[in-house]
């Protein structure tokens, strides 16, 4: 659908930007922090670990008048689990309450709203010795941690996002820091993590809107549209199998209180269908989200399975595979450029997803992540010139202005990220920030924060709420 006039972006709208704690706070061992899975990780040689990571634990200041600068209106970040209980549960760590305490008032003092992520990949080690989220009684630990979150940042967090990208970590969960606990039958025991994990986020859920009934809290999958590789009616199929079990599989847990029927057979067929307990059903029925938060960063196309190992195809940079034999095979989209990473860059997949996610669910939409990784280059002149991250970025806000044009409520935008921070496997050589950290992946050199190209861009875009997105040379 062509429009002669694109909606105007909401005048409150909110213009952010995105990180997480482990990938930023670095500060690993200090202050009563625990060991979370990402510590204890066997990260990728020739790659930088997380424990120095940017160092925002020590530099939240700078980075968040580094933002403000910027114009955000709000800033997402994560909290790290165990600094809050440093054993996932027991004893509470109240130096780690201090911190968040001041990093939320800082934030606050500049005008931005805190948009605040419960649970971002780092397990608890401590958790994970016990069964991670295998163990029902990591459930009861979750629970526990949300509603020590709410009472003691509720007061000033008005944004709860639940778990970060619940379907990344079932479907590549080794890639991230978490497993099956089963040698067994692995893929059964993580749909029992993963319907545990929908346990845990719909009792936060309920504990937020009876603690906190101005809040709003939601679900922040990984969304990608699914296209089939040819028009062929089988291809067809294949896709919508696999968009039912990457996508609608979580969703429809969080925001209808059921699973997905096609998904369902699919576990049925698999063998793959989680023990649930007297309760649960009622308990998804009552959690009801107040929006969805959506990351998006590449289409994903799929073709009829041939039944074998030849359905497994590479995705690109994070070492993930798609296919399932008998269900869809991995294809390549030949339409489609791709980032120096192997990414599909598929701005119109953004508007898609976007459209599909409203129209199903009826619910406000808050884009958490979306952006490039790159080698961004620091010059002889102190300067990190990024136009493909303009582009890649310009080109996505104009598509997520089309989807408000067709009627989709977005309600904001916070790309990742707002400072350069470790890649899960490129260290910090894939840059995505709008802020360079000036450290390598072994030489942390004086990890001076210097403002981008694309800073000074997205500046001007938050000036004109979206009205203004042209190329700006550096100041």
């Amino acid at each position: 659908m062509m429009h002669n006039k694109l909606k105007p972006f909401p005048s409150n709208f909110l213009w952010g930007a995105s990180t997480s704690a482990y990938q930023t706070e670095g500060a690993w061992q200090e202050e009563g922090k625990g060991l979370s899975v990402i510590d204890v990780a066997n990260h990728v040689e020739g790659v930088a670990d997380f424990t120095v990571a940017s160092d925002h634990y020590h530099r939240y200041k700078e980075d968040i008048a580094l933002m403000a600068e910027m114009g955000l209106k709000a800033y997402r970040f994560s909290v790290a689990w165990t600094r809050i209980f440093p054993e996932g549960d027991g004893d509470l760590n109240e130096q780690g309450i201090a911190f968040y305490n001041r990093l939320i008032n800082e934030i606050i003092s500049y005008g931005m709203e805190p948009i605040l992520t419960m649970y971002h990949f780092d397990l608890p080690q401590a958790l994970e010795e016990r069964g991670g989220w295998s163990n029902r009684d990591t459930v009861k630990a979750f629970s526990t941690y949300a509603e020590t979150l709410f009472h003691f940042f509720g007061d000033r967090v008005f944004y709860w996002l639940t778990i970060n990208e619940q379907n990344m970590i079932i479907l590549h969960g080794e890639s991230i820091g978490t497993s099956s606990q089963s040698e067994k039958n692995p893929q059964k025991d993580l749909y029992q993590q993963n319907h545990h994990m929908l346990i845990a986020q719909a009792e936060a859920m309920v504990i937020c809107h009876e603690q906190l009934p101005e809040a709003k809290i939601g679900p922040a999958p990984n969304i990608a549209p699914i296209y089939p590789a040819t028009s062929k009616p089988e291809d067809v199929l294949a896709a919508d199998t696999y968009a039912s079990i990457r996508n609608w599989l979580y969703l429809d847990v969080a925001v209808h209180g059921h699973y997905h029927p096609t998904a369902w057979a699919y576990l049925e067929n698999k063998g793959y269908t989680p023990e649930m307990l007297s309760g649960d059903e009622d308990l998804l029925q009552r959690a009801l989200p107040d929006f969805i938060a959506v990351n998006y960063y590449t289409s994903q196309t799929v073709a009829e399975s041939r039944g074998d190992e030849s359905d497994y195809s590479h995705t690109g940079d994070q070492h993930e595979t798609v296919g399932e034999p008998g269900a869809y095979r991995g294809a390549v989209n030949p339409n489609l450029p791709k980032t120096d990473f192997g990414w599909e860059i598929d701005p119109v997949g953004f508007r898609t997803v976007l459209r599909e996610v409203y129209n199903r669910y009826h619910l406000p939409i808050i884009v958490t992540e979306n952006g490039l990784g790159a080698f961004d280059k620091l010059e002889n002149d102190e300067t990190v010139r990024d136009p493909y991250r303009i582009e890649f970025l310009d080109k996505h806000i104009t598509h997520m202005q089309e989807a408000i044009s067709d009627g989709v409520d977005v309600i904001g935008y916070c790309p990742w990220a707002a400072i350069d921070l470790i890649s899960t496997h490129q260290g910090c050589s894939k840059r995505y920030g709008f802020i360079y950290v000036n450290r390598e992946e072994f030489d942390l050199k004086d990890l001076r924060r210097i403002r981008k190209q694309s800073f000074y861009w997205y500046q001007k875009v938050i000036r004109t709420n979206g009205a203004v997105r042209e190329y700006i040379s550096l100041k």
